[in-house]
């Protein structure tokens, strides 16, 4: 399965970085690079993505779209996807 959900990502003056998905309740990633932040983003999209799909009920928010997110003037918008694998337990 492809997810892909739009990040803020924001430089900040000391020069590490932030994100921020908009639609996954706090998921949230910090990097000391953009190349960095933009990994650690996507594993934690990953994680919350995996622990929701593991409840009985999961409840995927529908992704916003990234031309109706204002980032301030540090930040900018960057899509990440996560491709997410479902497969079952080994049989033994």
């Amino acid at each position: 399965m492809r997810f892909i959900y739009p990040a803020i990502i924001t430089k900040y003056d000391d020069g590490h970085y932030e994100a921020d998905f908009p639609d996954l309740k706090l998921c949230h990633a910090e990097g000391a690079s953009e190349m960095e932040v933009l990994r650690e983003a996507k594993a934690a999209a990953y994680d919350w993505i995996d622990l929701e799909l593991q409840e009985d009920e999961p409840d995927l928010p529908p992704a916003s779209d990234p031309e109706d997110l204002h980032p301030g003037s540090n930040a900018f918008v960057r899509n990440i996807l996560v491709i997410y694998r479902m497969h079952e337990g080994w049989d033994e």
